[in-house]
């Protein structure tokens, strides 16, 4: 177990993949759950693929889904049966996908963690949930950038709280008086 701890330590970095945290927390371990668990090493990688029920859990994140696959570098003696890690590399989430980070929340069908690229990728029906601004983003595709509190869309449906009306008529419906127009 402990070298499945050191392989899921990797991917704790996944915290700051989805949103820079303004106020670092304390590092708590990273936990994993799953029916199922199938890891493999070679000389130069280790993979591990969790079915069934898959919770990863570390600071500040949580990582809900049907079967995860996580990629980590491995240095050291190429003959050891674990080896030692080096870094995280890749991480996919699929089936019934629920990223929760704080107070934003997301869901797919798959999604793509890529840390050399600083970026999460979620596909198959997304939608990200900011509950502190009460902003919905849904789309074919939505990308997240790590630092830049920046995401992208591709066939984007948002909803946000409303906003006031802009019309002619807005301010007399609230009291004042509309200024008249220019001639």
């Amino acid at each position: 177990m402990k070298p499945l701890i050191l392989l899921l330590a990797c991917t704790a970095s996944l915290v700051g993949i989805a949103q820079d945290i303004v106020n670092p927390m304390t590092p708590e371990d990273t936990v994993l759950t799953a029916d199922n668990l199938d890891m493999r090493s070679t000389p130069t990688e280790t993979v591990a693929i969790c079915t069934g029920n898959v919770v990863l859990t570390g600071t500040n994140m949580k990582i809900a889904c049907d079967r995860l696959e996580i990629r980590a570098s491995r240095v050291g003696d190429r003959d050891a049966t674990i080896g030692e890690f080096k870094g995280f590399k890749y991480l996919l989430a699929q089936g019934n996908v629920r990223l929760v980070q704080g107070d934003r929340e997301a869901s797919c069908g798959r999604a793509e963690v890529l840390p050399d690229q600083e970026k999460v990728v979620l596909y198959e029906d997304p939608v990200v949930i900011d509950r502190s601004s009460d902003f919905i983003a849904a789309g074919s595709k939505i990308t997240l950038f790590r630092g830049e509190r920046r995401l992208k869309v591709e066939n984007p449906k948002l909803t946000a709280p409303p906003i006031n009306d802009l019309g002619p008529d807005a301010v007399e419906a609230i009291g004042g008086s509309a200024a008249a127009p220019a001639e």
